[in-house]
């Protein structure tokens, strides 16, 4: 039984392991997205972090509508890049995980 919980733990720091790998290569994932008429447009990471915007120069005459646009493209870019971050981490993680009775329910075997 000792042998197991030390494959266990063995398992859990290797799957701890390439969690952490994919969260720094997830750094290099790039999301794009823009407004529908293309007049705005943002960058960002699989981990959320803006990398850059780009701004059509007829929107800075309006402020208010440059603020509605940033925050559509901005939350609809945050999405996308959310939803590839959960997908790669929630892939490596039940990847990695050891064999534990009683826990294929949890992870969809």
């Amino acid at each position: 039984m000792f042998g197991d919980v030390m494959g266990m733990m063995g398992k859990l720091k290797e799957a701890q392991e390439k969690v952490e790998a994919t969260k720094k290569r997830l750094n290099t994932v790039l999301v794009d997205e823009q407004s529908s008429d293309g007049l705005l447009k943002v960058t960002l990471t699989a981990n959320r972090t803006i990398k850059s915007v780009e701004v059509a120069d007829e929107l800075l005459q309006d402020k208010e509508q440059l603020e509605d646009y940033l925050i559509l493209t901005l939350n609809k870019a945050i999405e996308k890049a959310t939803a590839i971050n959960e997908a790669e981490l929630a892939a490596v993680a039940k990847e990695g995980m050891p064999n534990i009775p009683g826990m294929e329910g949890l992870f969809g075997k």
